[in-house]
């Protein structure tokens, strides 16, 4: 098998317990700016170390840069990227299209891998990645074997996929539950895990956000040939002994080995009520969920301690061939062959004519062979050997040890990515006026009447007609492609185009599929809700994308909103339920069918607030309790283009009540939220 296994290290003792696995790459984080900031993390000096230790047993290493950068940050992640450059890191992770176009002009040498926060899945969204320049992508866990054999057969680029550990009930990127409910953003690294806390359907009590965690290490073989060539663990918050069980499943599933303590040992290591390979398989429903129960605890403890066996000592991985020089009156010279890579070290000492029992060919072999303590053991040893000669065994051991350090060093030899200081001339925004965009999630909800809106954001499924309708009473119609896109591509290019023909003017794009999707419908497109546009690189990088203009992400605070350049306009929601995930598996489904729901049940959470759940295009999408609500607060949408209403589950009547209000500016209503746009998020 050629495809890689890539294990977490939250830390230095989680990455050797990877490495003496037998892992062929890792993936870490520093101190800032990556999506575990509550793992141990790396120093620049330990990042440096650790890059050393895996390079001399021919391990990657890639480097997560996979949060939202705000403009205040740019000079710590340029720090960050030039600190991956100086310790020759493999690949850096990234999230923020900002930040991917900072590394390109800093290093463009170095290669970026799309982190599966950017909610890449579809062969539309790939095509966007590799304008972008990244050279892999990080797919979806709610992917199935199916999608992932679509997307492969029509790219060239390195598809990553997940095979082992939790599995959160959003789609990557797509969840604002923490950041809105605890004020800790899962884009920004700091996920409190909201969802594992009780929610119940439509009543106190039950789990209904938490699925049990991945595994699909029995399918390895599947996965490769679907075109997957990286197998990745999740686990950086997790032990050493958890990734060293891991990893040790993962290559004992590779090379056909039934070892059942190790089987055993990873389901007690750690596990929510079991595993599960719901998405993989397309076999989604109450089987997915689980908790982490007091038995899942407990097995664990007994098993712990014996684990660490696995990662103990240096395990020997790598083959080494060793030629030996071995001739009277002339110094012993040992070469070292692995990996493509050839060391010589020449020993002081010299054999000499023995004055007892020479040494023979088998003797030389025994002692040149020993490699124990290293990573490496003998492929095969030549000898130019010279009979009735003699040298100390120290000499010998000597000679074996240098060749063996040496061989390391050039093992460890890679080139040093440029990183050059750039200075990206963004210039001051400067808004020429403030309109409303309203945006429906049915087309039943929509006003007869929408004066005072200059755009209507429309559900993919509406009518020629209503398109028809609104453009020619000078409404400019925009036609949402939702964020989660996944088998549904070819589908909404064909309405697309169909709708273009009826009068609308826009996509607007909820991710980099939405974006590709717009292109190949031959439709101008628009940045719209779930592309996580949080800096001013973002926005420039949406502009060159030809963005007629963005939202911006619902986490920045207005001020900082304000302070935004760029030449694209750019706007923020002032009405709305905000979405706090985007789901694949619906939790109404874990109690009632689709007709006992009727699309009218909510989640309850452990203080008996309510989350509606609304379904849609084969997800859900679960709605925080209260509307945003900022239509008195305009003086604070300073720069900004336009504000957005943005329309879920109400009702026509509340909808054309609601456009009244916002553009009245009137007082909040009774129960309302200001989100994040004073306090920010951390």
């Amino acid at each position: 098998m050629a495809a890689e296994i890539l294990a977490p290290a939250g830390s230095y003792d989680a990455l050797v317990a990877a490495v003496r696995c037998g892992a062929n790459a890792v993936y870490l984080g520093t101190k800032a700016l990556n999506a575990r900031r509550n793992a141990s993390n790396f120093s620049d000096e330990e990042l440096k170390a650790a890059v050393d230790y895996c390079h001399k047993r021919n391990v990657k290493v890639y480097m997560t840069l996979n949060t939202l950068v705000g403009d205040s940050e740019f000079k710590t992640a340029y720090e960050a990227i030039e600190c991956a450059c100086n310790a020759s890191v493999d690949a850096l992770i990234l999230q923020d299209v900002g930040l991917a176009s900072l590394v390109r002009q800093a290093a463009p040498d170095m290669p970026m891998h799309a982190s599966t926060q950017m909610s890449v899945q579809s062969i539309e969204g790939i095509r966007m990645l590799e304008k972008l320049g990244f050279t892999r992508a990080v797919l979806p866990r709610e992917i199935s074997e199916k999608e992932i054999a679509v997307i492969s057969a029509q790219t060239y680029m390195e598809l990553e996929c997940f095979v082992h550990g939790a599995l959160c009930m959003c789609v990557s990127g797509q969840c604002l539950m923490s950041a809105v409910l605890g004020g800790r953003s899962g884009n920004r690294g700091l996920c409190a895990q909201p969802c594992r806390l009780p929610f119940g359907v439509n009543q106190k009590g039950g789990n209904n956000l938490s699925l049990k965690d991945l595994s699909l290490v029995d399918e390895l073989e599947r996965l490769e040939r679907a075109g997957v060539c990286s197998f990745k663990i999740e686990g950086r918050m997790k032990r050493p002994e958890y990734v060293a069980t891991a990893v040790t499943a993962c290559k004992n599933s590779i090379y056909n080995v039934n070892n059942i303590e190790i089987d055993n040992a990873l389901r007690a290591v750690f596990s929510r009520s079991g595993f599960t390979k719901g998405y993989f398989e397309g076999k989604l429903g109450k089987e997915m969920f689980g908790t982490r129960r007091k038995e899942d605890v407990e097995n664990a403890a007994p098993v712990l301690s014996g684990l660490q066996r696995l990662y103990d000592n240096e395990n020997p991985l790598i083959p080494v061939d060793f030629s030996l020089v071995f001739k009277e009156n002339e110094p012993m010279r040992l070469t070292a062959c692995a990996l493509g890579k050839e060391a010589t070290v020449i020993s002081e000492k010299s054999p000499e004519p023995a004055l007892n029992k020479p040494l023979t060919r088998d003797d030389l072999s025994q002692r040149i062979s020993k490699c124990g303590g290293t990573q490496f053991f003998v492929n095969s040893i030549n000898i130019d050997f010279a009979d009735g000669l003699n040298v100390s065994a120290g000499a010998l051991n000597a000679l074996r040890r240098d060749a063996i350090a040496a061989l390391e060093e050039k093992i460890a030899e890679k080139p040093v990515a440029e990183c050059t200081k750039t200075e990206t001339d963004i210039k001051p925004h400067f808004a020429r006026g403030f309109s409303l965009h309203a945006r429906f999630f049915k087309e039943e909800q929509i006003p007869e009447s929408l004066a005072g809106i200059s755009r209507a954001i429309l559900p993919i499924e509406v009518s020629a007609e209503t398109v028809k309708r609104l453009s020619d009473g000078g409404i400019e119609t925009a036609i949402e492609i939702p964020n989660a896109v996944f088998s549904n591509a070819d589908k909404y290019i064909e309405k697309l185009k169909l709708l273009k023909e009826a009068g609308a003017s826009l996509a607007w794009a909820c991710t980099l599929d939405g974006v590709g999707i717009a292109e190949k419908a031959g439709i101008p497109f628009a940045s719209g809700f779930g592309m996580n546009i949080y800096n001013s690189r973002s926005l420039e990088e949406m502009w060159k994308m030809g963005a007629n203009d963005s939202l911006l992400s619902c986490e920045i605070q207005l001020s900082e909103a304000s302070r935004l350049g760029g030449e694209i306009p750019r706007g923020a929601m002032i009405y709305g339920r905000i979405p706090l995930m985007l789901t694949r598996n619906c939790p109404v489904r874990n109690k009632l069918t689709c007709s006992e729901c009727g699309g009218k049940s909510f989640l309850v959470d452990r203080m008996g607030v309510e989350f509606s759940v609304v379904c849609k295009n084969g997800c859900s999408i679960i709605l925080n309790s209260r509307p945003l609500w900022a239509a008195d607060k305009k003086n604070s949408f300073k720069n900004l283009d336009f504000g957005l209403i943005y329309f879920t589950n109400e009702s026509r009547a509340e909808c054309e009540k609601i456009v009244s209000q916002v553009k009245n500016g009137e007082n909040p209503p009774e129960e309302f939220t200001r989100g994040m746009y004073f306090k920010g998020v951390l």
